[in-house]
Parts: C-alpha cells; structure tokens; sequence
C-alpha cells in the first residue's frame, strides 16, 4: 500500500528510522557538514543548476541539502525532494524485478530470452535472462545503435518498440554471450519487456507494487510517459557554447535501462534495504550483490545493476547514471554502514567525482590510510626509446585504435600524456591500467593495456596509411541500422555524411581503416580488391556491416 498522507509529510530520514525501527540518529557532525558543502561550494548558486545530495549511516539519513537551481526559467531552488532523472541508477532495479519474478517461480535467470522476446533473431549461441542483468549477452547497445541509424540524442523520442526494432535487425553479436563483459543497455530494456511479458504488468507497475511501496519509496517510479507531469521533477541543462545555458533533457518512453525517476532521500532508503532487506529471500539480494561470471569464470565486479568495487581500500556497491543533463551517483560502503546518493541535473560534473568527495568527508579517519607508494624519479626515455612508441595500433578483437605520437620530450596515446615506469612501461592519468611495449620493426611493435576490463587488450602497430581515397567514395546501406551513409572526397579528406547526421572527416588508421568520433570504419574487399562494404565500430558495438550500393 502506499503511504498515508501523514507519511507523505515526514521527512525521508524519519521514514528511514521508522522503516528499519531504528531511532533517527544524530546529524553529522559540523565538520563533516562543512566537508560536505565544500565539495558543492561551486554550485551554490542561484543562476545556475546544481546538486542534491543524501548521506545515511546505518540506515538512518543523516544530512540532506540541495545546492542551485532546479528550473532556470522558473527560477525555481532545488531543494531535498526534488525529483531528478537518475538514468542507469535504473538498472538495478530493472534487475531486481526479474529476479523477484525468479523468486516467485514464473520465469528461471538461466531461461533462453528468446522464450520472452522471440523478436530477437537466433545468433546461434543461447543468451539467458541472467547475461542481461550481468553485461555479458553480446548485444549490441541500443544508444550506439540508435545514434548510428540518424536519432538526434537528447531531442528525439525514443520509445521500446525503436529498441525492440533495431535489436531485432541486428545479424551479429559483439561476442559469444558468456565470454566478455561489455556494458549494454539492451539488455536492460529486455529486462523490462520480460517482466511485462512474464507478469502482466508493466516494470513501472510491477516495480510499484514489488518494490517502491513497500518501502514507502514515494517520490520514485519509472517513467514510462515523456509527456507526464511529474511534481517536483527538475528540468536538466548542458553548458552551451560561448556561456550560459541549454536544456538537455531526455525524450523517453523506454526503460529499465533507464528512466528511473527518484530523490536522494528515496535512493537512501533503498539502500538501507540492501542492507537489512525487508522482503525477498536472503540469497536473492546475496545473489544482487555478487560477482556474476564469465564462462571461464573470471568475475566481472557486477551483480544484479550494481557495480562492486574498492575505493581507497574501502569495499564500494553503487552505482551511476547520466543521460542529457543529468547525473547521478549511488554508493554504499556496506562495512562502514554509511551510504552516499549524488544527484544533478547539470552535465558537466562528475558524479562520483563529488560522492567520493563526500565520502571522504563523512568518513574522515575511517578510511584506511592510503598506501603511499615510495617511488624513484619518473622514468624519462631518451629520444630512440620514444621513438620506438610511435605509431599507429589496433585492437583486433575490438577494432578500437591507439594513436601514439612523440611531442617533443612527451609521449602522448590518444592525446593523453604517458608517464614512464622504463622505456617500454607506462600510464596514463585517470586511465585504469597500464601498457607496455614490445618493440619490433614495421608491424611487428605491439603494445599490451593491463588490465582494460577483463581483457587483457593488445593493440598491434598498423601499417603506415597511403590509400587512394576515391577508392573509398561511395553510397553504403546497413540492414542492421536500416540506414544509408554517403562517403565522399572533400578537399583531400574522406567525409562520411548522413541525411541527419553531422559531417564527420575520417582520418587513416591503417590499410582499409578509418576512425572518426572514438569509431572506426574497417572497409572490406572483394577478391580483386575492389571496396565492397565497411563494418562500423566503437565502443559498445561491434561489427555492424554495411555494403556498397551502385
């Protein structure tokens, strides 16, 4: 049942008390106060969007505040119930549904999803509803996708029979379903067609009645109708360009990828449930918050939606979302028993960026001591060793593309500076792992990321580029996208071009290879080696074909 009037008017930190029978605790202590608005000091503001943020210990909120505006037109504040789109936040409770559904007996997470979504074609390989929660299906991504056949992100409507559509055309997988982790956000959108199928209700209406009343989450639902009113809900704004402000918001009738609207207040309460669960048998919410497995059994650090991880030692179970202007962070540090929700509805923040900026505030001399590690001078390569970094290297499980360069006394991959461990070890800032180098003439260099994922990545030097271009001019068609690309030769380049697309310059990155926009283009030949078609490329999408037409 939902909430009474009465409780409507409580504050979310006494729901939370009352929830778990546990009295409300004390605030935070005025030094974590101040630690907590310092890391929102700069959108403390009333001419600009901002933040919210939640933080609870042991269940029981113990400090809520918003900073900066909700509505730029309406010059409306945010305040502690505003109500944000939390976009992949999502995911965990698309996951969470089946499961109950698991639970209850009408569906198994080892089940062929073909049984609940027969549009989707037979790749050969069985894809089972528990692939979709953990990444691990292959499907292509339905954004990657979608942007690739001509929607104009954030503007145009995007609905779940769109999805439903161009996953059915798909001809191929990006892997083996079981093999790899590669996030995919069609597998969350299947999740909620096969809780409606399965159900008979929809995952806005079963999430309801399974999940967000009986935890009194009333300020939270699935957000099924872009052209519903929601009270409270924040408009979301990009930085346009030469200053000020754009509205960025999303235009969704799909979910369970996304689409998830809530409060920091609610997600809190959420959270606690993880912690003490109030419904479900106890190996269900186990199972949500354990490493699923690949098929040789490495684990991926992903249960049902959430991401498992460390951070500064501490163990982590979060997650985060951005779409359009928003984005949101959830984060619990179970053995710590504190909890952290970060919403905005600005996108040029980092959202977990600002919840572990929290964290560290709240958590103070609970934190393990960071390890400092003692390390000799930077490595600093003479001009031979750098050189023999230089080139241009390609991933062939991927076909993702390393372009490293030599830039006076630095070494830069991909435009991000190198530091040096010797002459053929190095990092890159922010970038988890490192690459070494295994030197060789011409073709033979490759040069290996430790770890990227699971996967172990090994980019291998490319040939030095000299095409003729026209050669690669063109009209091409894709029956996965249901889409025609132009390639033209324009002032000595090859432009890519799209009847809704922008014009993108493809720049050489090997024989019959091309990358533009973090993509890359791999034309194919016929045996007289004449171009015959491409396939596309980038990110979270692999393979898709296109073939020349007269």
């Amino acid at each position: 049942m939902r909430c009474s009037p009465r409780a409507r008017l409580l504050a979310p930190s006494l729901l939370i008390a009352q929830a778990l029978g546990s009295p409300l605790a004390a605030q935070l202590p005025e030094t974590s106060r101040r630690g907590v608005d310092s890391v929102f000091a700069a959108y403390d503001r009333t001419d600009a969007p901002g933040c919210a943020v939640g933080v609870s210990e042991r269940g029981v909120s113990v400090y809520q505040r918003a900073y900066g505006m909700a509505d730029l037109q309406h010059r409306l504040a945010l305040g502690e119930r505003s109500i944000f789109h939390v976009a992949s936040i999502s995911k965990q409770f698309a996951a969470i549904a089946v499961a109950l559904l698991a639970e209850d007996g009408t569906l198994r997470l080892d089940d062929d999803v073909r049984t609940y979504v027969p549009e989707l074609p037979d790749h050969g390989a069985r894809i089972t509803v528990r692939q979709l929660m953990h990444h691990t299906s292959g499907l292509r991504d339905q954004w990657q996708l979608l942007g690739w056949s001509g929607w104009r992100f954030p503007s145009d409507l995007i609905t779940e029979r769109d999805v439903l559509e161009i996953a059915g055309r798909q001809r191929g997988l990006n892997f083996r379903p079981g093999d790899e982790y590669l996030y995919s956000n069609t597998g969350f959108t299947l999740l909620a067609v096969i809780v409606q199928r399965v159900s008979g209700q929809s995952l806005r209406e079963f999430a309801e009645a399974r999940i967000f009343a009986p935890l009194g989450m009333r300020d939270t639902h699935f957000h099924d109708d872009h052209t519903m009113i929601v009270p409270g809900r924040t408009a979301a704004y990009a930085p346009r360009a030469g200053g000020g402000w754009r509205i960025s918001i999303p235009v969704f009738d799909t979910y369970g990828a996304t689409s998830l609207f809530s409060t920091t207040g609610d997600l809190l309460t959420w959270m606690a449930h993880l912690d003490q669960p109030r419904f479900g048998a106890p190996a269900l919410w186990q199972a949500a918050q354990t490493s699923g497995l690949l098929n040789d059994g490495t684990a991926i650090n992903y249960g049902y939606g959430l991401t498992l991880a460390t951070w500064r030692g501490v163990r982590t179970i979060g997650h985060g979302g951005a779409d359009a202007g928003y984005r949101a962070y959830v984060e619990r540090y179970p053995d710590q028993g504190v909890a952290v929700a970060v919403l905005c509805n600005r996108a040029n923040v980092s959202s977990v960026e600002l919840a572990r900026g929290v964290a560290t505030a709240v958590l103070g001399d609970r934190l393990p001591r960071e390890m400092v590690e003692m390390r000799a001078m930077p490595h600093r390569p003479d001009a031979a060793a750098r050189s023999a970094w230089e080139g241009t290297y390609r991933d062939p499980v991927s076909h993702s593309v390393l372009r490293v360069h030599v830039s006076g006394d630095s070494v830069l991959a991909n435009g991000q500076l190198l530091e040096f461990g010797s002459d053929t070890t190095a990092t890159r800032n922010n970038v988890p792992g490192w690459l070494s180098l295994q030197p060789g003439a011409g073709t033979a260099a490759t040069i290996r990321v430790h770890p990227r994922g699971l996967r172990q990545v090994v980019y291998e030097r490319q040939a030095p580029p000299f095409p003729a271009l026209t050669a690669y001019a063109g009209r091409f068609f894709s029956e996965e996208l249901d889409t025609w690309y132009r390639l033209t030769v324009r002032d000595s380049s090859l432009v890519l071009t799209h009847r809704k697309l922008n014009d993108n310059t493809l720049t050489a990155a090997g024989r019959d290879a091309f990358t533009y926009g973090g993509n890359v283009v791999l034309f194919t030949r016929d045996r007289r080696g004449r171009i015959t078609g491409f396939t596309l490329n980038g990110g979270r999408v692999r393979g898709v074909r296109f073939v020349r037409t007269p």
